[in-house]
């Protein structure tokens, strides 16, 4: 089996309401997505998706992913897409770094191996039954009674987990959102903090040690330097999130004892080949983890999901879903999808998602031809 041709669309996937993070410094209105398919000589096709969380986020865009894909595409035409590692090597020869520009072409690989195996990814990546995985909430940033509010809706919704949006410059502010949301929270229910990188270390030492809350903290501060002084100071268990990209920042994390848990995206760290190998690493450092995508359509989360259904139930966390936020639905009806508070996959061999073309646009780009 040989990869014949690479096929890319764009479509702009507009958010329902405008999203705040980082103590309301950043603010999305729509997100820009990468469909990518990998035709084959034998007839099996595999789609992939890439998605960037905009462009102010992360050092991560989406016309650099589609311009980093016309550098790697003719690289893998006539190449096994079944063969992971050398797709992979393959890649970092043609073009270092650039990891979440080859997350769309690596998980259209791996739906194309679950194709041909006849199995649903959440096997091929180590299940034997795929776990129920619980679904976090999204609270974003406002005054304690309105994200209070949030939360409280979000439990009528059979969220369990919350994912609340804090950080600024005013800690005194944050010190009352958190002691307000964890006297609010209901029995049963867990709640993250999640800074999205917006305190300076002073900021954060003075909120984390007035508060009585011992929940968990994501990504207190701008840079890993920064988030391990922070956690040699606090109580609170350290969520590493933005400052992870690769695994060797992984294994920086793990050698300076920086974090308790991570978040695991594989559009971030390059696909499911490498997430797989920080789930691993993770798993054997004892870590809790929350595997969720970046960004993207139902396809996206379900890929993702789909690894997170395959972990440990003691380091798996709740994950989050992109497309519940979504104005526009590109794979109506398909996928891992919401259903109280929990997302089941079946027997579906590969991602078991096949987007309609027509719902994507004119591609944007085709590559095949002889390597």
């Amino acid at each position: 089996m040989r990869i014949s041709r690479i096929t890319v669309w764009q479509i702009d996937l507009p958010l329902t309401k405008p999203y705040w993070l980082s103590g309301g410094r950043l603010k999305f209105e729509a997100i820009d997505s990468t469909f990518v398919r990998i035709d084959t000589d034998e007839g099996v096709s595999g789609w992939g998706e890439g998605c960037p969380w905009g462009h102010t986020y992360l050092p991560a865009h989406g016309p650099g992913l589609r311009a980093a894909i016309g550098v790697l595409a003719p690289a893998l035409i006539g190449r096994d897409p079944r063969a992971l590692d050398e797709i992979n090597r393959t890649m970092d020869i043609q073009l270092p770094g650039h990891l979440y520009a080859k997350s769309p072409l690596d998980i259209a690989c791996w739906d194309i191996l679950g194709k041909t195996a006849g199995a649903p990814l959440w096997r091929l990546l180590g299940a034997e039954q795929p776990a129920a995985v619980a679904v976090n909430s999204s609270i974003s940033t406002g005054t304690p009674e309105e994200m209070i509010a949030l939360i409280r809706e979000a439990s009528s919704k059979g969220y369990r987990t919350h994912s609340a949006k804090i950080g600024g410059s005013d800690f005194s502010a944050d010190i009352e959102r958190i002691e307000a949301i964890s006297a609010a929270l209901p029995k049963g229910e867990q709640v993250t903090y999640d800074v999205n990188r917006a305190w300076t270390p002073g900021v954060a030492m003075q909120v984390l040690n007035a508060v009585s809350a011992r929940d968990w903290v994501e990504q207190p501060c701008e840079t890993l330097d920064q988030c391990a002084l922070v956690a040699s100071k606090v109580p609170q268990p350290i969520m590493l999130d933005e400052c992870l990209h690769s695994f060797q920042d992984h294994l920086e994390v793990w050698k300076r004892g920086s974090c308790q848990g991570v978040k695991v995206k594989p559009n971030r760290v390059g696909g499911l080949t490498r997430a797989r190998q920080i789930r691993d690493f993770g798993v054997c450092a004892g870590w809790q983890m929350h595997i969720e995508d970046t960004g993207g359509s139902a396809f996206a989360d379900s890929a993702a999901l789909q690894l997170a259904a395959s972990t440990p139930d003691a380091n798996r966390l709740a994950s989050w879903l992109c497309h519940a936020h979504l104005g526009i639905d590109p794979v109506p009806g398909q996928g891992g999808r919401n259903k109280g508070g929990l997302v089941h996959f079946d027997d579906r061999p590969g991602i078991g998602i096949t987007p309609d073309p027509s719902r994507l646009g004119e591609p944007v780009a085709i590559y095949e031809g002889v390597a």
